[in-house]
């Protein structure tokens, strides 16, 4: 019993022993695996280009590193292709990463390649190639060629042949237009985009540049342009060619009509607003011609322009002022005289201002002192005469004695008179 019971115990011991060293062999195993890292990175190409895939491992412990298909098929098994498409090619291979190149990539390459490490249990990791392909040149039209001022007309650009679907964007000038976009998907896995601008048109966007813009991420700067062509109806403006300042009484006036438009006007015509125009008015073409004028030719004065577009005019204000007051200027001696004659004839011009300047100061030098003489001697004979008025009129009794015992009498009254200037 004794020894069955050791030998039971024995064998007892030697299985533990062995399954703990089992188990230490496979907790060693999954922390070599875990401290290996795999990876890679998603890679997009543009059709007709080259991608590169790059499996990358780290802290390998001299584990199998291979390369699979989308179809799972081994590309390379460490530096070796079993896979017979020699577009694959190896660019690196080392402990730590399997790079492979393919060249002249395909819609039909697209998908998810698989790195893959031999460990226990294997690693994988997934690489997407993604296949871009860039749309055509786009394709602008509109739907009228030229458009009237004030009318819409729309414009349509198309991008074709694209992966993934473009986006197009309007410019007018400098400023960003908004358009309609549709998005159609081919039986290829392609995309057709179209978009449609509808804009009302001015004159002022005769000749502007329309661009529609492609943004995909294979192509850069890939654009349409065309520019506008817009009708529009005459501006007319009234010049006044002659006189240059106010128009007066007896003067010419002379106006030029200036009309410009698109087409360019056919016909210019003048009128005057509320009346008939002057009968000896002269118009040749754009001009108007008044000769002479008179008051009676106030008035509005219009011209009108005309296109196939419509009709556009300017008025003009005709508003004839009093004639200017003329002096009559001294007569300009004949050039042709000699430097003598002009002397001698300016000499007693000279000589006769001086002379009636001199007779002018002597007459005024005399009335003034005649005013003087006479100022004086009539002061003096205006006093004598109170003086005798008033003798003996001490001595009378009354008021008609001293008038008659005055000195002289009425004798002398007739003697003494007075005389006013």
């Amino acid at each position: 019993m004794a020894i069955t019971g050791n030998g039971s115990l024995t064998i007892s011991l030697s299985v533990f022993v062995i399954s703990a060293a089992f188990l230490l062999k496979g907790a060693a195993e999954t922390l070599s695996v875990e401290g290996q890292n795999l990876g890679t990175d998603n890679v997009s190409v543009i059709e007709g280009e080259m991608a590169t895939i790059s499996c990358r491992v780290k802290n390998n412990d001299d584990s199998v590193i291979q390369l699979l298909n989308p179809n799972r098929q081994t590309i390379y098994f460490r530096d070796v292709r079993p896979l017979k498409d020699s577009r694959f090619q190896l660019v690196n291979f080392s402990d730590n990463e399997l790079r492979v190149s393919l060249s002249n990539v395909s819609l039909s390459d697209e998908g998810r390649y698989v790195c893959q490490l031999y460990t226990d249990p294997p690693q994988e990791a997934y690489a997407d190639i993604t296949v871009l392909v860039p749309p055509g040149s786009p394709i602008m039209d509109s739907r009228e060629d030229v458009v009237s001022e004030g009318n819409e007309t729309e414009l349509t650009c198309t991008a074709m042949g694209s992966k993934p679907a473009a986006s197009i964007r309007w410019m007018k000038g400098e400023q960003e237009l908004t358009g309609e976009m549709t998005v159609d998907e081919t039986y290829d896995r392609m995309f057709t985009v179209t978009s449609r601008l509808r804009l009302t048109v001015s004159k002022e966007d005769d000749g502007e540049p329309v661009s529609c813009i492609i943004d995909h991420p294979a192509v850069k700067d890939l654009r349409a342009q065309r520019y506008l062509e817009v009708l529009y109806q005459p501006e007319v403006k009234i010049v006044q060619a002659f006189p240059e300042g106010l128009t007066r009484e007896g003067e010419n006036l002379e106006l030029t009509c200036i009309a410009k438009g698109k087409p360019q006007p056919h016909q210019i015509s003048w009128l005057r607003v509320d009346d008939d125009v002057p009968s000896h008015t002269v118009i040749t073409g754009s001009d108007l011609f008044i000769e002479n004028l008179n008051k009676s030719y106030n008035g509005t004065y219009r011209c009108v322009a005309s296109n196939t577009v419509g009709d556009a005019y300017d008025d003009y204000i005709l508003f004839v002022y009093d004639a200017p007051t003329t002096i009559p200027t001294p007569t300009t001696l004949n050039l042709d005289n000699t430097q003598d004659s002009r002397a001698d004839e300016g000499a007693p011009q000279k000589i006769d201002h001086a002379v009636i300047g001199g007779v002018v100061a002597v007459v005024m030098f005399a009335i003034l002192c005649a005013l003087i003489v006479l100022g004086r001697y009539f002061a003096r004979h205006k006093g004598t005469y109170f003086t005798h008025e008033a003798k003996g009129a001490d001595d009378a009794a009354d008021a008609d004695t001293a008038i008659i015992n005055a000195e002289g009498g009425h004798n002398n009254t007739e003697e003494k008179k007075e005389y006013y200037i």
